[in-house]
């Protein structure tokens, strides 16, 4: 089925029939059960039935988004020491989180002052 759009009122996805969407000629248009469109409520799987088409540009987008942000929370975690904390209060650990994305900021600032580009994701820089 080819993606025929979301629709924002019935909360659905409206998927087309392919010969339709690109218009090419189908033989077996007669005996076809969805010879037009179907909709899909998105309450059916949330995870396979999203607003935004997978095969669209701003899904690629939003996804390439969503890796940045694990690749943060990955450098939160394994190369920070937040994953075996014994830090107790939510205060106590927004305040260090905080002070590591700063680290994290101040670190690419350095590595673009001293014209390293290559090198601004490293945390160390190699011999």
């Amino acid at each position: 089925m080819a993606y025929g759009g979301f629709e924002k009122k019935r909360n659905t996805l409206k998927q087309r029939c392919p010969a339709d969407h690109y218009g090419l000629k189908c033989r077996g248009k007669q005996e076809c059960p969805v010879s037009g469109s179907i909709r899909i409520d998105l309450e059916e799987d949330r995870r396979v039935f999203t607003a935004v088409a997978r095969q669209s540009y701003k899904w690629d987008r939003l996804y390439k988004a969503r890796t940045l942000l694990e690749r943060v929370n990955s450098r939160l975690d394994v190369s920070y020491g937040f994953e075996n904390h014994t830090i107790r209060g939510l205060g106590k650990m927004q305040f260090n989180c905080s002070l590591s994305l700063i680290v994290m900021l101040g670190m690419a600032v350095g590595r673009i002052k001293e014209k390293q580009i290559e090198h601004i994701r490293t945390l160390v820089k190699s011999a």
